[in-house]
């Protein structure tokens, strides 16, 4: 490529060394600054980076016309803001979801990008392993027949004790949503994307299982699990959800079901999800993301390993390495940046990403799975013009 793209992270939380990682892995974009309130952490990592700027305000970064793109790594609650002043100042936006707090403020993200005919990305980055990419081919050639139910589940254990803490817990912080929002989003994203049908009905059952948690009095690392002593802790309310459990329609007559839970014991990071339809069904799950169940009724069941030769038409694309080789979370990264960045360089190429039309999309069968949960019933999600 004659030019390289400059970009700027703003964030250094968990997933923002993860975004660092998989930019250095693509070659041709350079990360131009680091942007953090904390100079020391911003400094900390442009050290270990090899990036000379770090700012503690996106402004500077924004009025810079030498930076072509940003990518928003911060607390939900500044995503929509932080994204909207990017595209205003002309930037193209990656954005980790979820993209806002509310579908409205979401959906005058979508209608600005396109006004400025910015690229935009809302990081649902799983849908880039590529069995997952596998099974969206399969559907798409008939292979499974017609899709009648999908079902599944995300499970995590990194907040089951009243004393884990993390930012995400409090709304202030991460929106009125938590458990749904911060995995339960990617569930439906991967289930829509994949089956390329649509959730229109929803009925939600949501538990918040610790009413009253006990916040450490520093802060501590996402996902660390250290351990502090009974004097570290200061008691608080909880006002967003630890679980839920969702049964929906969807638009060609499937049914479907999921959980989603931070509070289940044992379980790390566990996305499982099945599909099934008149002809085939096919299983996955992220913690052996390299296998594929694919299930038949007259014949043997069927255990398909990674092997980008093997996998069929497009998916193959997603898959860098041989067989045998795997290819985990950060590689869904480094192909969701790879797409999206290409993009900028050719403004006719249709976008290989999710992009803000899709974190608007989950912003509103999440609320309403909040206004399910609310009324003890069925509620339709919305199916506006950017569906």
């Amino acid at each position: 490529m004659a030019k390289r793209l400059r970009t700027a992270v703003i964030g250094t939380g968990f997933v923002g060394r993860v975004h660092l990682e998989a930019i250095r892995r693509l070659g041709f974009v350079d990360v131009a600054a680091i942007v953090e309130p904390n100079l020391t952490t911003a400094k900390k990592y442009a050290d270990e980076f090899g990036v000379e700027r770090c700012e503690a305000d996106i402004k500077s970064v924004l009025a810079d016309s030498s930076i072509d793109a940003v990518e928003i790594c911060t607390p939900n609650t500044f995503h929509a803001p932080m994204s909207k002043e990017a595209l205003l100042a002309g930037k193209h936006v990656l954005c980790e979801k979820p993209l806002a707090t509310t579908a409205a403020a979401a959906a005058e993200l979508v209608k600005i990008a396109a006004e400025k005919k910015l690229r935009n990305c809302t990081a649902h980055n799983l849908r880039y392993y590529p069995m997952v990419q596998q099974m969206r081919r399969m559907v798409e050639s008939g292979e499974l027949g017609d899709i009648t139910i999908v079902q599944g589940t995300y499970s995590q254990d990194w907040l089951l004790l009243d004393t884990d803490y993390n930012w995400r817990i409090e709304a202030k912080e991460n929106g009125s949503s938590r458990c749904m929002a911060d995995i339960g989003s990617h569930f439906c994203d991967m289930a829509e994307h994949i089956t390329g049908q649509r959730i229109t009905e929803v009925c939600a059952d949501l538990r918040t299982l610790h009413k009253t948690r006990r916040k450490p009095n520093r802060q501590i690392e996402a996902f660390a699990g250290k351990p502090l002593s009974a004097e570290d802790y200061t008691s608080y309310s909880v006002d967003t959800e630890d679980m839920g459990a969702v049964i929906f329609r969807m638009g060609n007559g499937a049914r479907g079901c999921y959980t989603a839970s931070q509070v289940s014991a044992g379980r790390k990071n566990h996305l499982a999800i099945e599909i099934y339809g008149t002809r085939g069904g096919v299983a996955w799950d992220q913690e052996r993301p390299d296998a594929l169940w694919v299930g038949k009724r007259d014949s043997a069941n069927e255990l398909m390993i990674k092997d980008p030769s093997l996998l069929t038409g497009d998916a193959r694309t997603f898959a860098d390495l041989p067989q045998g080789h795997s290819e985990g979370y950060d590689d869904t990264f480094k192909q969701m940046l790879r797409r999206f960045y290409k993009s900028i360089f050719d403004p006719s190429a249709t976008p290989e990403y999710p992009q803000f039309a899709d974190g608007l999309r989950q912003l509103t069968i999440l609320e309403a799975e909040l206004a399910s949960n609310q009324k003890h019933g069925w509620v339709e999600v919305a199916n506006g013009k950017f569906v």
